[in-house]
């Protein structure tokens, strides 16, 4: 039984699907720990709920992001997780703490990587004129919000379109791929072949939403 760490900084709703999936699909994993920055995160709380054992690295009480970093790593290490997993948590991790677990973190992030790293994806994707919009599930490496991709979902940009309606419906998406993503890899399903991933059963990497939110296409 493979054991995941989420990390969170607020509510968590990745965090949330991924439990609800976890324990839906009986997969051979359990959450082992959901641990946040913020003593506040409201997701803390889901994971009490759900008899997960919740940890709290506040990042504020240290002086220098390399000694959070190692704090983190520590509380980390003590649930010896097989699986780390970054939903809406934070912070920019430094490259010894990715070093540490590379290979075995995920992240999400709320655009068709390479395209919009960084903040204000959606408000920049239409700024841009796109006309597809979409989330990204990658194993984290040191170069921000890069890695090899894993699994992608895909949504219409629609004319009318602002920012919050955008996250909106990328967000149904995260929902969806976020544990898929998690779910393949604890099933021993994903390979990387020269910085690309592969799933070793063939299945599509790919999710199409363009006939409505929930829909497939």
């Amino acid at each position: 039984m493979k054991s995941i760490v989420i990390l969170i900084s607020g509510r968590g709703s990745n965090m949330e699907a991924i439990v609800q999936r976890c324990a839906a699909e009986a997969w051979p994993a359990r959450v082992a720990a959901v641990i946040s920055n913020r003593a506040d995160a409201a997701g803390l709380q889901f994971a009490q709920s759900h008899g997960i054992e919740t940890a709290v690295a506040a990042h504020k009480a240290y002086a220098s992001r390399e000694d959070f970093d190692a704090a983190l790593a520590e509380v980390i290490d003590a649930f010896a997780p097989d699986l780390v997993v970054l939903a809406g948590f934070m912070r920019i991790l430094g490259p010894a703490f990715v070093r540490r677990f590379e290979g075995r973190m995920l992240n999400i992030h709320p655009s068709l990587l390479p395209a919009f790293p960084g903040l204000h994806t959606h408000q920049r994707a239409i700024e841009a004129g796109c006309k597809l919009a979409g989330a990204t599930v990658h194993f984290v490496t040191p170069e921000l919000d890069h890695g090899p991709i894993v699994l992608q979902s895909v949504v219409p940009l629609l004319a009318d379109d602002d920012a919050a309606a955008l996250a909106a419906r990328v967000l149904a998406t995260e929902h969806r791929i976020y544990p898929q993503a998690v779910r393949w890899f604890v099933e021993g399903l994903l390979r990387i072949e020269r910085g690309v991933v592969r799933h070793v059963g063939g299945e599509s990497q790919l999710l199409a939403c363009l006939h409505g939110e929930g829909g497939t296409g």
